[in-house]
């Protein structure tokens, strides 16, 4: 399912566009509480805007990407941020990852617990630090140096994604683990969780964007708080370069959203940017190439973005549902959640 048919190559390169996604999974129209679809549709426009109001401006890509990425972090619907999962030992930990298609220059950061937007420490590792790549303790240690918001990991916490993981465990016969310290007090009656966030109903939690800037220049960013349950420490395809976030001018920009696993193996984000470089594909036809082809055939489902510097917007999803917005220069918002819409 490809989600959105986008034109082979655009008649003229818009002033900017952006593209952006808040997760893949089973996502189906029949089963997502209608209140809780217009709060996502909400929180996608609310995302959408930040972007676009910075490429309006003239403003790089990146600073569009962070822009929306911050307000994703920040909306507890959203695998991301504040609304992240919980690991079996009962934390957030928090990944993200932005690249400069302009110049591939990247930064990632992993196990991420005190800073309040992971996408923006990112950015820091890639703009004020010799490295790629940043983990853990240090990681922190270096966004305090840099400047960043740093918040209690109690910041993190939501009931919706704590009940998540008490599904998680039970299915695995694993026990829960003490609330966290500084979590709210526990609700005195536990309501049913929302379809999309059951254990069961295996949705990949990721938010992510990609950008034309006025100048030409096109970026990716991603961010994510990984799986529900994750042990030993374990880190997905979103701060990998090139599995779950990839940009480079002379191709495309992806932001990806998946089974981390089976997408570091295939390089997700580069092998779609290949397709286009060396292949003369259409950024649809590579995107489907990877996300409907090569995903499956390894046993991974999931879905990603993708934007030209000529133009060329892309969504493809082997789900049934992926939450996603597209905007180009003098063109309206487009919104979707479900497989049937374009």
């Amino acid at each position: 399912m490809t989600g959105l048919a986008c034109p082979a190559l655009a008649a003229e390169r818009p002033a900017w566009a952006v593209v952006l996604h808040g997760g893949a999974g089973v996502i189906e129209r029949a089963k997502l509480d209608p209140a809780l679809e217009e709060a996502y549709r909400k929180g996608l426009t609310a995302a959408l805007n930040a972007a676009t109001t910075k490429l309006a401006a003239g403003a790089p890509a990146l600073d569009a990407i962070e822009a929306a990425i911050q307000v994703l972090e920040d909306d507890p619907l959203f695998n991301a941020g504040r609304g992240a999962v919980f690991t079996a030992a009962g934390k957030n930990e928090l990944d993200a990852a932005i690249m400069d298609g302009s110049n591939l220059k990247a930064g990632a950061v992993a196990g991420i617990t005190r800073i309040k937007h992971p996408i923006s420490l990112a950015r820091a590792v890639m703009e004020k630090s010799p490295h790629v790549m940043l983990i853990g303790e240090g990681a922190e240690q270096f966004g305090k140096e840099a400047g960043l918001e740093q918040v209690d990991p109690s910041w993190f916490f939501t009931e919706r994604r704590w009940q998540g993981l008490a599904e998680t465990l039970k299915k695995q016969g694993v026990p829960m683990p003490e609330r966290p310290a500084g979590a709210p007090p526990a609700p005195q009656k536990q309501g049913a969780l929302p379809v999309d966030d059951i254990a069961t109903s295996h949705k990949f939690g990721t938010v992510g964007v990609v950008a034309l800037d006025t100048r030409g220049n096109i970026a990716a960013g991603t961010s994510t708080g990984g799986v529900s349950g994750k042990k030993w420490g374990r880190v997905g395809d979103v701060p990998i370069i090139g599995a779950g976030t990839y940009a480079n001018n002379e191709s495309c920009a992806v932001s990806a959203t998946g089974a981390g696993e089976y997408f570091i193996r295939l390089g997700v984000a580069r092998e779609i940017c290949n397709l286009v470089k060396f292949k003369s594909m259409t950024l649809q036809a590579a995107a489907d190439e990877v996300v409907q082809k090569q995903v499956p055939a390894l046993g991974g489902d999931g879905g990603v973005v993708a934007i030209t510097r000529d133009g060329q917007l892309a969504w493809s999803f082997n789900t049934s549902g992926m939450y996603r917005a597209k905007q180009v220069a003098d063109g309206t918002a487009q919104i979707g959640i479900f497989k049937d819409e374009k």
